[in-house]
């Protein structure tokens, strides 16, 4: 008999041990479960730096805070129903934080929702979700960041005497990102009534081939000798523009902003193409929402230096500086802190250019 007692014992705690590991994932996570997991969900890789610096910086800083901790990662290549399966898939996976970079920042509210509801921290990533609540939003400051390209453009326009000799052709990012929304509005606070702004559109999914189209469209409708300066909120839309410049025969291309310091801009301004990228510190920030997720998993909610509004409410936000980057602090900025190395951007159709700037 007591033999027996001593199996249904037994018996009866594996059940119950069964039912504690069947439970919330988030309180297994934050009550020292072997594997807590954080889900980085990113919009796209158009744009270089998501799939270059965002995900391995993000999983590497997790990799070295938390090592028992696994990361989800998922990329919807602009597409926002596909993320909405990803972001569901997360759940189902047992995500014990959401990172989210939304391909639609105004219509993730209910998948946020959910993972309210199911306890699960979200953390906004690069663009403000809107219309809710939720712990955190790690990005810069997206309306310094559009001024800073629209005074660089200004000056550039000054220094060529050409401010009043023209119009300007303005390229936006996507509608459907808030980040672009506030970059266009910094933009026209530097730009408003010191230029004339002759054609301006939004681009949907930050598309190079779109802005390309866009800029042959208003060299078009103002005439190829009207146009004295372009502002591209980004990297890859400036590379479509500048080609539709040279398709239409520009000996000297006029002035021209970017954004993200991919490879490809950096070296354009070397050889003149480009005016000046906008380097963002994508290790600051991926280093602080692997930071935030890991705490999260930890059941710690630190405090944040700022908020931001969303529409809805306050959100607890960590709001990186924006550094202008053209030619002569591109060894300063870029290089010194190690996102490129020499031998990177000089390749041997830049390297003249690199030899003159001091770069080598």
């Amino acid at each position: 008999m007591r033999r027996i007692q001593l199996i249904t014992a037994a018996a009866a705690a594996l059940v119950l041990a069964a039912g504690c590991s069947s439970g919330d994932s988030a309180k297994d996570a934050k009550s020292g479960g072997d594997a807590p997991t954080i889900a980085l969900l990113l919009p796209e890789s158009k744009t270089t730096r998501y799939e270059a610096f965002d995900r391995p910086l993000f999983e590497a800083k997790v990799a070295k805070l938390c090592d028992k901790c696994k990361v989800l990662y998922f990329n919807a290549d602009q597409d926002a129903a596909k993320q909405q399966g990803q972001f569901e898939s997360a759940l189902t996976q047992g995500a014990d934080v959401i990172v989210f970079d939304a391909v639609n920042a105004d219509a993730v509210a209910p998948q946020v929702n959910t993972a309210q509801q199911k306890k699960i921290p979200v953390i906004a990533y690069d663009r403000l979700i809107s219309g809710i609540s939720y712990d955190y939003y790690v990005s810069f400051d997206n309306v310094k960041v559009g001024k800073v390209q629209g005074d660089a453009l200004l000056a550039e326009l000054n220094k060529r005497g050409t401010a009043d000799k023209g119009q300007l052709v303005v390229i936006n990012g996507s509608p459907t990102d808030p980040s672009a929304g506030d970059y266009k509005k910094g933009a026209h606070e530097a730009l408003d009534g010191k230029v004339k702004i002759g054609r301006e559109f939004d681009t949907p999914d930050w598309s190079p081939d779109k802005a390309q189209q866009q800029m042959e469209q208003a060299i078009t409708a103002l005439g190829k000798d009207a146009i004295v300066g372009v502002y591209s909120a980004n990297d890859g839309m400036a590379g479509g523009a500048i080609a539709a410049l040279k398709r239409a025969g520009y000996a000297t291309l006029p002035p021209l902003t970017g954004q993200d310091a991919e490879l490809a801009g950096v070296q354009r301004i070397l050889t003149g193409e480009q005016t000046m990228t906008i380097y963002l510190d994508y290790r600051a920030q991926a280093e602080k929402a692997a930071e935030l997720a890991v705490a999260l998993t930890r059941g710690e909610k630190p405090t944040a230096p700022a908020k931001t509004n969303n529409g809805v409410t306050d959100i607890p936000s960590y709001l990186l500086d924006a550094i202008a980057v053209g030619k002569d602090n591109i060894k300063d900025t870029i290089v010194k802190d190690g996102l490129y190395t020499v031998a990177d951007i000089c390749t041997p159709d830049v390297a003249a250019a690199c030899q003159a700037a001091g770069i080598k």
